[in-house]
């Protein structure tokens, strides 16, 4: 099977979540996200039974920043969310039972 990637999106993506896929003559395996440049055209062929998500839309304005698991547009929202990570105010992880500290 093989379907096309849309190439009118700024930012696409692919998640192989298993099996594998080939893309441009390249064999990936899940799990594994490929990132693609705006504009190129891609083909992704399943070589064997695969599930992947695909992902794409408009560029989001403006820098980000990143500190651990944490993504945002603002450096304060990061700090906030360094505080409500430690006092336990994020919804615990589905069947997940260990907490993870904050990197020192």
């Amino acid at each position: 099977m093989t379907v096309p990637l849309d190439p009118d999106h700024e930012e696409r993506a692919i998640y192989v979540i298993d099996g594998e896929i080939e893309i441009a003559h390249e064999r990936y395996q899940g799990p594994r996200l490929l990132i693609f440049r705006p504009g190129d055209r891609i083909t992704v062929k399943a070589k064997a039974p695969a599930r992947m998500m695909f992902l794409g839309g408009d560029a989001l304005e403006g820098p980000r920043h990143i500190w651990w698991n944490f993504v945002s547009s603002s450096k304060e929202r990061i700090e906030q969310a360094k505080q409500d990570w430690k006092t336990g105010r994020f919804d615990p992880v589905p069947q997940e039972h260990e907490f993870i500290p904050l990197p020192e």
